[in-house]
C-alpha cells in the first residue's frame, strides 16, 4: 500500500505528525460525526491546533478503479477547493492536509484535514428550532453570504443545512463557515435559474424560503414576487425528488429484509 501526503505548508505541522495521526486513526476516540459512508474526528496537533479528521469510506470497485486513474479523490477536492475559499476571501475551516492510500491498481481510503471551527450554530437549527433567538437576521445575513458566493461564481452543490458553521461575531454579527466541500463548481457567472436552486436544499419550510427570497430580491434589484416564487418552486422540485428517494430506499430495505 502507498500513501501520499500532501499538506498546506502555511499550517504548522509536519508529514510526519500527520503520518502518525492517520496511522492511529482508529484510536482516536473524539467523534464530531459518525456516520455509515464517512467519520469525523477531532485530535491536538503538537502545536496545541485542534484539528478535524474526515475519514472517507472505501469506493466501490469500480470507484477504486476510477479515483486511482481518472478522477480526484474527495479528500484531494475538499483540500482544493477549502484553499481556493480562502484565497477568494471566504470563510472554511483552514485546510491541513489530505492523505490518500493506494495500491498500484486501486485507490483504498482518504482523509481530509482541517482546522476545527467551534461554531455556534449550523443552519440545520434554524429548520429544526422555530424561535431560534434572531433567526430572521441570521437568514438575511446567510442569503448576503450566499449571494457572495454566486457574484464570485462559486456554486457549492451540498449546500444543506449542516454544510454551513455560524459563528456569533457581534451583537447582530455573523460569520459563516462552509463545510463539506468535495463538489462545488466554479463560473465565471451564475445565472438567476441555477442561483435559486442552490437554495433548494436549505429548509422545508415557506416561511424561511420567503425570508431569504426577499433579502435576495434586495441584492440583486429584482422583484420580490419573481424571486419567492421561483426560490420556491425550486425548493418544492428538490423536496418532491427527496421523498420520492427516500421512499425508494424504505421499499428497497423492505425487501432485502425479507
Amino acid at each position: 500500500m502507498m500513501s501520499k501526503i500532501v499538506l498546506n505548508n502555511n499550517f504548522p505541522t509536519t508529514k510526519k505528525e500527520i503520518e502518525s495521526i492517520i496511522k492511529g486513526y482508529d484510536s482516536i476516540n473524539q467523534y464530531i460525526a459518525k456516520g455509515t459512508r464517512n467519520s469525523i474526528k477531532k485530535t491536538q496537533l503538537e502545536s496545541g491546533k485542534i484539528v478535524t479528521i474526515k475519514s472517507f469510506k472505501i469506493p466501490n470497485i469500480i470507484n477504486k478503479f476510477i479515483y486511482k486513474f481518472f478522477r480526484q479523490s474527495k479528500a484531494e477536492r475538499s483540500f482544493e477547493y477549502a484553499n481556493k475559499l480562502v484565497n477568494l476571501g471566504f470563510l472554511t475551516p483552514l485546510p491541513v492536509a489530505y492523505i490518500e492510500e493506494t495500491t498500484t491498481i486501486q485507490f483504498l481510503k482518504s482523509y481530509y484535514l482541517c482546522e476545527l471551527v467551534e461554531a455556534d450554530l449550523t443552519y440545520r437549527e434554524l429548520v429544526e428550532i422555530a424561535d431560534y433567538p434572531n433567526k430572521i437576521e441570521i437568514l438575511k445575513q446567510f442569503t448576503q453570504f450566499t449571494y457572495q458566493l454566486h457574484e464570485a461564481g462559486i456554486e457549492f452543490l451540498d449546500h444543506s443545512p449542516g454544510n454551513t458553521l455560524i459563528k456569533k461575531v457581534g451583537e447582530n454579527s455573523y460569520d459563516f463557515y462552509l463545510v463539506d466541500l468535495n463538489r462545488m463548481n466554479f463560473h465565471t457567472k451564475m445565472d438567476f435559474e441555477l442561483r435559486m436552486k442552490n437554495f433548494s436544499r436549505l429548509t422545508p419550510y415557506n416561511d424561511m424560503v420567503e425570508i431569504m427570497a426577499k433579502e435576495y430580491a434586495k441584492l440583486i434589484n429584482e422583484e420580490e414576487t419573481k424571486v419567492i416564487n421561483e426560490m420556491w418552486k425550486k425548493t418544492e422540485e428538490f423536496q418532491t425528488k427527496f421523498h420520492k428517494k427516500q421512499e425508494r430506499k424504505k421499499k428497497l430495505k423492505k425487501l432485502i429484509e425479507k
